[in-house]
């Protein structure tokens, strides 16, 4: 054999090794378990930060829902190497600024924690904004609205020990983020519900926001009466609802605004006792406040708490929470709300 043969042999073989290692994927991002984390959606990538439970709450990643999306096997890619944020849970997220693609963050109560970051999926870089304004004022386990005027809605009380109080003369706010001009303001008061969190809020099309729920899931009937904010003039109202089948009380569920722009959808919680399927799942007409029970096929799964939903195009995306069985289900579930007559569970898009 000669030199040059060996030489080019040798180089033959180094080449197809290079070109094999570069077809293979570096590594599979496998994110751990957890509850009470964000889950905001920006350019059809689902943004997962922080959570509790399972160690994974320094985590940072997202999912790309653009593409066909088969919840038995999903592609997260990691982005905890520029994650900045310290670890925690219970905070919220928007979409909001100047372009509307920006992630506000709005922090915990946690002495590590800035009250607010920011996150720019374009550049990926978080950071620390400076915003105008007086508030010093930390929250827990509320839910973070954006209106269409840019500004972030933050309803509740909460103390430093975690405990939610029904005391105006404590401190109860609504906060207002203006995530366009980064100043600070606060909403009314007058006829607003008492403090609380874990509740379930979503934003209509007239711009109300709509709050169901409380803290405390002994209040009797608490899902007979809901709570409404006009982003436009600043003002609260109250409805009673009707339906011979009402949600039994409950804590830690989700909300989300169906693709009829009148159909709110609630799924989950927790109750004195753990929830049947049968308990999961309602739907409250805010037309005329009226609740019933959907038709629902598939492959119904067991009911979650401290997960997060989110709407994408004709599916309610459900991510993580407590308390599944990664063996017996995904940490994404799928429900096709595309008729109104009928949700289905599934597990492809």
């Amino acid at each position: 054999m000669t030199k040059s043969f060996l030489t080019y042999f040798l180089l033959w073989n180094i080449i197809q090794l290079i070109i094999k290692g570069s077809c293979q994927p570096y590594y599979q991002f496998y994110p751990l378990k957890r509850h009470d984390h964000t889950a905001t959606i920006i350019d059809n990538k689902l943004y997962i930060l922080g959570g509790s439970g399972y160690s994974g709450d320094h985590e940072f990643f997202y999912l790309d829902v653009s593409n066909k999306i088969d919840t038995q096997h999903l592609s997260w890619i990691d982005l905890s190497n520029i994650n900045i944020v310290p670890s925690h849970y219970g905070a919220t997220s928007v979409v909001g600024g100047a372009n509307n693609n920006t992630l506000f963050l709005y922090g915990v109560y946690n002495s590590a924690m800035t009250l607010v970051y920011t996150f720019d999926p374009i550049f990926k870089t978080w950071d620390i904004p400076t915003i105008t304004g007086d508030n010093t004022i930390r929250k827990q386990f509320l839910t973070g609205i954006i209106a269409r005027n840019g500004k972030m809605y933050l309803f509740g009380k909460t103390l430093p020990t975690g405990l939610i109080i029904n005391d105006y003369t404590i401190d109860m706010d609504m906060l207002i983020l203006d995530t366009i001009n980064l100043n600070w303001g606060k909403g009314s008061l007058y006829n607003a519900p008492t403090g609380r969190g874990d509740y379930g809020a979503t934003l209509l099309p007239n711009q109300i926001i709509l709050y169901i729920g409380r803290f405390d899931i002994k209040e009797e009937s608490a899902f007979r009466r809901v709570y409404l904010y006009d982003t436009f003039d600043d003002s609260w109202s109250k409805k009673i609802t009707s339906g011979n089948i009402v949600p039994s009380n409950r804590d830690y569920f989700s909300l989300v605004l169906g693709l009829d722009g009148r159909s709110v959808i609630m799924f989950g919680g927790r109750g004195e006792t753990d929830l049947p399927s049968s308990d999961a799942l309602y739907v409250l007409d805010t037309i005329n406040f009226n609740w019933y029970i959907p038709n629902v096929t598939g492959n119904i799964p067991r009911p979650r708490f401290w997960h997060k939903a989110n709407i994408m195009d004709n599916y309610m995306l459900v991510s993580f929470g407590c308390c599944y069985k990664k063996s017996h289900e995904s940490d994404i579930l799928l429900l096709d709300i595309s008729n109104n007559r009928g949700f289905k569970w599934v597990t492809q898009n």
